[in-house]
């Protein structure tokens, strides 16, 4: 652990991202990549339904509700990405070791390489379109970027999910130590 001392706060988020109850949520990968389709899919449902509700005549007080069903699960599948990486992103750099403030790095390192890719085919995509257009669509400017604000946002944790290792096993553990 860092020198630095770590404060109650700091203390119950460890206990917290090490629960062991949340393990069977994200105890494989075939889990963990699910959990993250889930939370993609979930955000990109968002996503849909407030450019929905952004570019409507009216204003559908049903996307509001499907919004507000949708969050539920999308804070459970948020919760166990964040489960199976042991709160890599969400702890202060003073409760990660130094083997995590590595792979830290390593996700944020990867998450910014992807968001990108992402911010280049999204800015061609624009610029595609406009060309095609005579003139850039306009009412696509404020989804795309809002989503890519989203993705910003998310892509770390995206990326920490999937990147994030199974557990060894116990037998595993005691074979490997020196007797």
């Amino acid at each position: 652990m860092p020198t630095t001392r770590m404060t109650r706060y700091d203390q119950r988020m460890v206990r917290l991202m090490n629960d062991p109850r949340g393990r069977s949520l994200c105890a494989t990968a075939a889990r963990r990549r699910l959990a993250v389709a889930a939370h993609i899919t979930l955000t990109a449902a968002f996503g849909a339904l407030m450019t929905h509700f952004y570019l409507a005549e009216s204003e559908p007080m049903w996307v509001v509700v499907v919004m507000a069903a949708l969050l539920l699960p999308w804070m459970v599948a948020t919760g166990a990405i964040n489960a199976a990486t042991r709160g890599l992103l969400e702890l202060r750099e003073r409760a990660l070791d130094e083997r995590q403030t590595a792979e830290r790095s390593r996700v944020l390192a990867r998450a910014h390489r992807m968001m990108t890719l992402l911010l280049a085919t999204a800015a061609a995509g624009l610029l595609i379109a406009g060309a095609a257009g005579g003139d850039a669509p306009k009412a696509y400017v404020a989804p795309v970027l809002i989503a890519a604000l989203v993705s910003h946002w998310l892509m770390p944790l995206w990326v920490a999910g999937l990147m994030a290792q199974d557990e060894p096993a116990e037998d595993e553990a005691l074979a490997v130590q020196p007797g």
